[in-house]
């Protein structure tokens, strides 16, 4: 099973339609959101075509294709105009015997881990920065962001298949980092 992994698209109808573009060219199954769908909080600038009423409409329309966790930018008000589920702290995916904990990052993070077994995978957005820390007990990954990414790194998104992560760039589809879990 293929799985596209994507975060933090933060209301921006540009990099929506761009990451559904790259979603439908990588022939996923799943498309998996990291959280900060709709909104782009305090700390951000407004990111390209600002436009939540598009995004909810896109989002929308691939509902049953999509797993979701909350980011810090949802709220119950959401779930009004979202089709799908986005208010799970977290999502549990299984690699093998690796489990692979699925969160937006602001409450679970390599400073805050959630329970992990040796070898599991903490995967979560938030910091708007790509990421593959490989830890002693655990793996850290990070798709980097949709639509506000941060220090310098692309807009970006990443995809699971067969146990390999590959990070690609939103713009031209090109990997750019991968990570083959074991």
């Amino acid at each position: 099973m293929k799985i596209m992994i994507a975060s933090d698209i933060h209301g921006s109808a540009y990099w929506c339609r761009k990451m559904l573009g790259a979603y439908e060219r990588e022939n996923a199954e799943k498309l998996l959101l990291l959280g900060d769908l709709l909104y782009h909080g305090p700390r951000n600038d407004l990111p390209d075509e600002y436009a939540p009423k598009q995004v909810i409409e896109m989002l929308n329309g691939v509902k049953d294709k999509v797993l979701c966790v909350r980011g810090n930018c949802e709220a119950e008000v959401d779930q009004m105009v979202l089709d799908f589920p986005v208010l799970a702290d977290y999502c549990i995916l299984y690699l093998g015997s690796r489990m692979i904990f699925a969160t937006h990052g602001h409450v679970h993070n390599v400073q805050s881990l959630p329970p992990l077994r040796k070898g599991d995978i903490l995967l979560h957005g938030h910091t708007h920065v790509p990421a593959c820390d490989v830890c002693e007990e655990y793996t850290y990954l990070n798709p980097g962001s949709v639509s506000i990414p941060k220090e310098d790194s692309p807009h970006s998104y990443m995809t699971l298949t067969d146990g390999l992560f590959e990070w690609k760039s939103l713009d031209d589809g090109r990997v750019y980092k991968e990570y083959r879990a074991e």
